[in-house]
């Protein structure tokens, strides 16, 4: 019993610990302001066409400049690109990836990005699919936007919707890098009563821990 209660606490420090970490190191809004463009963007305004109350926040992480590395400040959307590779290539994906692979990975599901030589590669245009549950949907020079929710494989409304936004932009009053995880989950299939997202409380909070992981996880992607 000694053994199994000092692991018992070891495991409990060590997650106090990460959690500890994670909220130093990253920054969570929740709700949304109402000046948050994802309110008026084209993908949130398409996919949620009944305009109902999304389950919404975004985490996000500000890095000095000199700590990026500087080819991903040389070129216009560089660090974008690198910073998606690293969300879906990083520590934080992978019993996600590894879970879908297993469900979902086959010849039907052919020319989506499944390992982690493809994730780190990609340009992640229009079109290109993650593991069979996310779809780039749309791709600017400081954000790229992926649909989730449920297989690409049903493009028309869904019970369960979202949008993935991933953004890199760099802050040139306070010579930062500014990476952020903004999250929307909806129910695009019907109207839905009410003004509560379709998350419940435990779920979201859950949801608000792993966006930290993935952030925290793909930063080490675009720093030396």
């Amino acid at each position: 019993m000694g053994i199994i209660k000092k692991t018992f606490y070891t495991g409990v420090w060590t997650s106090v610990g990460v959690m500890g970490y994670l909220v130093s190191q990253t920054t969570l809004t929740c709700p949304l302001p109402r000046d948050d463009r994802l309110w008026t963007s084209p993908a949130f305004q398409k996919y949620n066409a009944h305009r109902n109350p999304p389950t919404q926040d975004i985490v996000t992480k500000r890095i000095p400049l000199d700590k990026i590395k500087p080819e991903l400040l040389e070129k216009e959307g560089a660090l974008t690109v690198a910073f998606c590779r690293g969300v879906w290539s990083g520590l934080g994906y992978r019993f996600q990836r590894s879970y879908l692979a297993r469900k979902y990975q086959g010849p039907a599901t052919k020319g989506q990005l499944w390992t982690k030589e493809q994730f780190e590669t990609s340009d992640y245009e229009p079109g290109t699919i993650v593991t069979d549950h996310f779809e780039v949907v749309d791709k600017t020079p400081t954000e790229i936007t992926v649909r989730c929710g449920d297989t690409p494989r049903n493009p028309g409304p869904r019970d369960s919707d979202g949008l993935f936004f991933i953004s890199a932009e760099v802050d040139k009053e306070r010579n930062e890098a500014v990476l952020g995880l903004k999250s929307a989950f909806f129910v695009s299939s019907q109207k839905v009563e009410g003004i509560a997202g379709p998350m419940p409380v435990w779920m979201e909070k859950l949801h608000t821990w792993y966006s930290r992981i993935l952030l925290e996880t793909a930063s080490w992607s675009v720093t030396k």
